[in-house]
């Protein structure tokens, strides 16, 4: 079961048209520069866009050319940049707006939502009297509540400055665990995509150049975002162990360990692991008396140039890909290419 949209848009400066086969399950980012038609595309499977095309969520149809699905009978629920709450109404009111809208009424819903983003303390608050997180957590309980079978969040912390965005992410991670319909998230913070995401639309004027698993999108050597100070890869992990001698968390994945700092997170938990480029190093034996404690076995799978000193390398660890920026001079002196059995030497690794 999937999400297919075929949308075709035209303004006098701008032009949108993609064709999509979106999961339906997880969180879906979309990203790209300003003016790339992220909003514009969101909007579309609002139905607020007035436009051709197709859009079918699982088995519903919910524009073809035959017919098109008024916004407020598509079962959405639609959290933008800024709040937006009734100023005039308290977060418990704000909320139950959202109740009254549902397309299939279920009380639990709401309480449920409510529960998730640990509001129940500001119910009877004003919104005026709501910070800038507590007020968009109230906006998504609301969006929520109306038992959508789709959440589209347009940017939702792009307003807040970095201490709310740290407030509400938590949130957000909780919402990506356990909510059982799809999230389309449009965003330009590669850091809220790579802690969210389990599937990457990439747009760029109006087009899409890139649509996959987050994984893969990160690591694929012709696409922007593999390249530059922040390239990384991403790496779906279980909390394996502790290691009370020396205050470390063991984690597992598909090609071994990695030793992190102790974290208070529970055996057997999933886990998502960030890793540079800038901090994988590579040898062609393993380093037995070295200070890095995470090394694994790899495979060269792509080299291309990064510049004009160094070279981006893409890995195949396991069932992963891991991103290595390594100078010219040292792929010539490690004789890298395709196939190259070698050993990947990762200084730091991140818990998302």
């Amino acid at each position: 079961m999937t999400i297919r949209c075929r949308l075709s848009i035209t303004r006098t400066d701008f032009a949108l048209d993609v064709d999509l086969s979106l999961p339906l399950k997880g969180v879906t980012a979309v990203f790209g520069p300003s003016g790339s038609g992220k909003t514009t595309f969101l909007r579309a499977l609002a139905g607020l866009e007035n436009n051709k095309g197709y859009i079918k969520v699982g088995d519903v149809i919910w524009q073809d050319e035959q017919h098109f699905v008024p916004t407020h009978k598509r079962s959405i629920g639609y959290v933008f940049q800024e709040a937006s709450l009734f100023e005039h109404l308290n977060a418990k009111d704000n909320i139950e707006y959202g109740f009254k809208r549902a397309i299939d009424v279920d009380q639990s819903v709401m309480q449920r939502a409510i529960k998730l983003l640990q509001i129940e303390h500001l119910l009877d608050r004003r919104a005026s009297q709501l910070s800038g997180g507590e007020r968009q957590r109230v906006a998504i309980a609301r969006a929520l509540s109306a038992n959508p079978s789709m959440l589209l969040m347009d940017e939702p912390l792009a307003s807040l400055g970095d201490k709310h965005k740290k407030e509400i992410l938590p949130f957000l991670e909780l919402l990506h665990g356990e909510l059982e319909i799809p999230m389309i998230y449009v965003s330009h913070s590669i850091d809220e995509v790579a802690h969210l995401a389990d599937h990457l639309i990439l747009l760029d004027e109006g087009r899409v150049v890139g649509n996959g698993e987050i994984s893969e999108m990160l690591t694929r050597l012709d696409m922007s975002l593999s390249h530059g100070e922040r390239a990384a890869s991403i790496i779906e992990a279980k909390v394996l162990e502790h290691d009370d001698n020396y205050n470390l968390t063991v984690i597992d994945f598909s090609c071994g360990r990695f030793f992190v700092p102790r974290k208070q997170l529970p055996i057997g938990c999933d886990v998502r692991l960030r890793v540079e480029a800038r901090d994988v190093s590579l040898t062609t034996q393993r380093q037995e008396e070295t200070s890095i404690l995470n090394i694994l076995p790899a495979i060269v799978d792509e080299i291309v140039d990064e510049g004009d000193a160094q070279v981006m390398v893409r890995l195949k660890a396991g069932n992963d890909l891991l991103l290595s920026c390594i100078t010219k001079k040292s792929a010539e002196l490690l004789k890298l290419q395709i196939g190259s059995e070698i050993y990947a030497q990762i200084k730091s690794v991140a818990l998302l």
